[in-house]
């Protein structure tokens, strides 16, 4: 398989920022909004317009609400902390698992609830994420304010970039401790999950799914330990956190078509209610898409205008591509 520079750039990152496509637009007039932070919420089902207050609504006695996002969207991050403020009016037994924290800092999160540390104390003991505080920031504070539990949902990251590069006998190094953590089948996988991977990182369509290379199977068994970890503390979270709602946080790779952690929760946990809040890109031109072609997605659609472009320069690009390789290259697995 020849694998262009971008998807291997997107299979170091593990599909964290995936699922930006093309799309089909519809006769439909433009969608009022016009700035970057607006997001417009439709039921798929009906393509109804709902404000976040109905949506809200309509999600109260729902168990866990996943909310995909395109890590970095200014929409998508106002929309997550609007949401979470109206379900928290309808329901205050909420708890926030978060893909942003990885679960071997849950400590470190629970010391800055507690008060124990300040906001950049709290950045550096956690390796926050470098957009902290444009994106997540709005969610913990009200999160601290309201003394809601927020659990670290996500895989060490030393232990996902390991499983990459060296496969999942990498688990059997670690210590008792650090392998009780994990998940009892840190590699369950869902149906059609793997065929999304393939064709999101570029997999030629000429090849059988069966021949994906030894580095290719590492990659996606990373990806499957981030996903049937967060699905376990979600689960967790459920069960330590008896009639509180779950508010759940992560890319819209891990939740789209019901697959990735939702498919894991939903097998794990089939008596508990899941719903799907999904991205959807608006056109360049500001038309609205089929809804019916992107219903599949969630149960709810937000729709969002495209990020500008990081690159238009390829050299550059590549450049930039191999400095953010080396930086993550640091990692001992030995």
């Amino acid at each position: 398989m020849k694998t262009s520079f971008s998807a291997l750039f997107l299979i170091a990152h593990l599909l964290g920022t995936l699922g930006c496509s093309t799309m089909k637009t519809s006769s439909n007039p433009a969608l009022p909004h016009d700035t970057l932070y607006d997001a417009s919420v439709f039921d798929a089902s009906t393509a109804t317009a709902l404000s976040i207050e109905q949506l809200a609504q309509q999600l109260k006695d729902t168990d866990v609400v996943v909310v995909g996002e395109y890590h970095g969207h200014q929409g998508a991050h106002l929309l997550q902390s609007r949401l979470q403020v109206a379900l928290h009016s309808q329901r205050p037994e909420q708890v926030l698992t978060m893909e942003q924290f990885n679960l071997d800092h849950q400590a470190d999160v629970d010391r800055y609830l507690r008060g124990g540390t300040g906001e950049t104390e709290m950045i550096e003991d956690t390796d926050a994420w470098p957009n902290y505080r444009a994106s997540y920031r709005p969610l913990v504070e009200f999160a601290r304010q309201h003394s809601i539990p927020v659990v670290a949902a996500n895989a060490p990251a030393d232990v996902v970039r390991c499983v990459g590069r060296r496969g999942a006998d990498y688990l059997q190094t670690l210590s008792s401790e650090a392998r009780m953590q994990l998940p009892e089948t840190p590699f369950a996988d869902t149906e059609g999950y793997r065929e999304k991977f393939l064709e999101a990182i570029g997999h030629s369509h000429g090849e059988s799914s069966g021949e994906m290379s030894a580095r290719m199977q590492n990659t996606y068994r990373a990806q499957l330990l981030r996903d049937n970890t967060m699905a376990m503390q979600i689960r967790q979270a459920r069960e330590q956190h008896p009639g509180h709602q779950v508010l759940h946080v992560t890319g819209t790779f891990h939740s789209e078509d019901r697959l990735g952690t939702v498919g894991l929760l939903e097998a794990m946990a089939p008596d508990v209610s899941v719903a799907v809040i999904s991205p959807v890109f608006r056109a360049e031109n500001g038309t609205e898409p089929d809804m019916k072609e992107h219903g599949r997605k969630g149960d709810y659609l937000y729709l969002i205008h495209p990020l500008p472009p990081e690159f238009r320069d390829s050299e550059r690009e590549k450049k930039a591509m191999r400095a953010r390789f080396n930086r993550s290259a640091d990692t001992e697995c030995d």
